[in-house]
């Protein structure tokens, strides 16, 4: 089993409860972690297989375009299109970061975390 980790992927993104929030837009990080066996890639050195991160930036910007209320909602497209699209993935955790949410006090960011496994 091997791990594969997109660090700080940065969007601007319009996520939020708030009308304001759907207008202005914001600064978000997304970190993605997958979970697959990468044993035959180690050997082969081919692409074809192994997990693309571009593929896997690609959902993650794609999901972050699309306007969310809770970033739990989010998330949880994210990890689904990451399952359903790349079948050797076993496992994936995300988490969604808001950069300075609106929330009346001074909060470098709030994240949420959420992981899945494949279910067999």
């Amino acid at each position: 089993m091997g791990i594969i980790k997109l660090k700080n992927i940065r969007t601007f993104s319009y996520h939020g409860c708030l009308i304001e929030e759907g207008k202005i837009g914001s600064d978000y990080e997304v970190n993605l972690e997958i979970h697959a066996n990468l044993r035959k890639s180690a050997e082969s050195d081919h692409l074809a297989d192994t997990v693309d991160y571009v593929h896997l930036n690609k959902i993650v910007e794609e999901e972050m375009a699309i306007r969310s209320k809770l970033l739990e909602h989010v998330a949880k497209r994210i990890i689904t299109r990451v399952l359903e699209e790349i079948p050797m993935i076993t496992k994936t955790i995300v988490e969604v970061s808001k950069i300075n949410p609106p929330i009346g006090g001074d909060v470098e960011s709030v994240t949420i975390r959420m992981k899945e496994t494949r279910k067999k």
